[in-house]
């Protein structure tokens, strides 16, 4: 039995990975995904939530310790009216495979009403998630942390001493996209369909999908030009419609904005552009998206596009009218960008994919589809001829 005392080791941005910044806090540091000066730029509740939800970031040393915990103050997500959801999970990855999941008990919980939007933070205590039992010899750990909760980071102990992990020297992709990729419903953070893709094509990830706020909103276009890159995409779309925020003479300037503010730091990253996948509720139905209320009393949330069709005509989005833009618009872009591409979303989940594996709650994939999708997005983009290979 291991009874080497345990050694506290501060967690700074050497270890890690993920995060585009680090918040001190009264009980340790939480991760950012957009920076301060982007946060200060948006009121939006969604917003500050998607971003603080640490999708992505993970704790990443080498050690010989057999033994590891992690305190965290969680913050975990419920909707009233409706069950439980389940706990955020914590992968332990040893030397790149995966090794052991846990979950943290305590911490805050955000309590939201879906029927009026509010909201309220219930507290609660911090919490420990200990992984034993790790092969007594070097190696690289690896600490993915839930997607769908606000994480801060309170403590790091090991029973042996821990050093950073040295750059490895792959290639660094950095990514943007709405809950999808921010890895709604996926089984656990390194399974998200960008954490897949990622492991599949052999390339760091940075992922800035933000539930609810993929936007095209300039302050997250300014993280994306700010961030080291060597690969980037963007998937864009399906929030517009969700939200819908705005009409489609306002759509193709935004993006064109969105593409030019990234390249103002990237001018010859390849930068990969991805409509929607398919969604059929929203194909050809204007949004936004409603929660079908009476779907809680069924233990379940599900949605419903609550526009009109007709309204297409004033200018309405749907993800069909989304789709076709985008493709104009990379088309004409690429003639003098040759680094610039475009990657319809049905490719990666179409027709006969919802046919077998329909989305759940009418706007998220299952698990099994981000499993479907990561391996898609990994063929087409990183493999051979692929425009982030």
């Amino acid at each position: 039995m291991n009874v080497n005392p345990l050694i506290s080791t501060p967690i700074t941005a050497v270890l890690l990975r993920g995060a585009l910044e680090l918040e001190r806090t009264a009980h340790g540091v939480l991760p950012h995904r957009l920076p301060a000066r982007a946060r200060a730029q948006c009121a939006d509740g969604q917003l500050a939530m998607a971003e603080a939800q640490p999708s992505g970031v993970r704790l990443v040393f080498r050690t010989r310790a057999t033994t590891v915990e992690l305190d965290t103050l969680r913050t975990k997500v419920a909707y009233q009216g409706a069950p439980d959801r389940p706990d955020g999970v914590y992968d332990l990855l040893v030397d790149g495979r995966p090794a052991a999941q846990a979950s943290v008990t305590g911490g805050n919980v955000l309590m939201v009403d879906m029927a009026t939007g509010a909201a309220e933070t219930r507290p609660g205590p911090v919490g420990t998630v200990r992984f034993s039992g790790l092969p007594d010899r070097l190696k690289d750990v690896e600490i993915w942390l839930p997607y769908n909760e606000i994480t801060q980071l309170v403590a790091l102990r090991t029973d042996a001493p821990t050093e950073p992990l040295p750059d490895g020297g792959r290639k660094r992709w950095l990514h943007h996209g709405s809950s999808i990729s921010h890895g709604s419903n996926a089984a656990s953070p390194s399974t998200t369909w960008p954490a897949l893709a990622a492991s599949a094509g052999g390339v760091e990830l940075t992922n800035l999908g933000l539930g609810g706020s993929a936007l095209l909103d300039p302050f997250t276009a300014r993280a994306l030009r700010d961030r080291p890159a060597d690969l980037i995409s963007v998937k864009l779309g399906i929030n517009l419609v969700n939200t819908d925020l705005m009409r489609l003479r306002a759509f193709g300037p935004a993006v064109h904005g969105f593409l030019d503010t990234i390249r103002e730091g990237h001018p010859g990253t390849p930068l990969l552009v991805v409509s929607p996948i398919l969604c059929p509720i929203h194909e050809d139905t204007p949004g936004p998206s409603a929660p079908d209320l009476g779907s809680l009393g069924e233990g379940r949330i599900r949605f419903r596009a609550a526009g009109d069709p007709a309204e297409r005509a004033a200018g309405k989005l749907t993800l069909g009218v989304i789709r076709e833009e985008l493709a104009r618009i990379v088309g004409q872009r690429a003639a003098e960008d040759p680094n610039l591409h475009y990657l319809d979303g049905r490719e990666l989940y179409g027709e006969a994919d919802f046919a077998e594996l329909p989305l759940p709650d009418e706007l998220h994939p299952d698990a099994a589809t981000h499993r479907r999708i990561g391996e898609r997005f990994a063929a087409l983009a990183f493999g051979p001829g692929g425009a982030l290979a």
